[in-house]
């Protein structure tokens, strides 16, 4: 479900991407409501990168649209901030990890930082 893979190995391209990805495929997802935001900018910057065409990101798009997703608009402010504070994460990254504690759900990410606070609080990762 990921776009094209370009010439030479993208960050993106990993055992943890490559896990999400099929478990996603099979089973239904729930993110922060900052996540459709945050899809559609990595997925212009790699258009203006060269990595993936206007079309290929309209294609991406629609066979998202096929998976279950879910968006969570209810994030706790207070434990977004907190563990933002406590393991100095961007508060983007704090909602993530916020919603798989309150949720009790593993945690997809690439991001080092976030990993290892997740690992400190407890939760579970994909792929890992």
């Amino acid at each position: 479900m990921r776009p094209p893979r370009s010439p030479g190995p993208l960050p993106e391209e990993s055992s943890t991407a490559e896990a999400a990805f099929a478990r996603v495929e099979t089973d239904a997802a729930i993110v922060p409501a900052l996540w459709w935001f945050e899809l559609r900018n990595a997925l212009i910057v790699n258009e203006r990168r060269g990595r993936l065409t206007e079309p290929q990101t309209a294609s991406f798009l629609r066979r998202m649209a096929h998976l279950t997703i879910t968006l969570d608009r209810s994030s706790d402010e207070s434990g977004v901030l907190n563990l933002a504070r406590r393991h100095r994460l961007t508060v983007y990254d704090a909602a993530y990890l916020e919603l798989a504690l309150r949720d009790g759900l593993p945690l997809a990410t690439l991001d080092a930082a976030l990993a290892r606070a997740a690992e400190a609080e407890g939760v579970r990762l994909v792929g890992a």
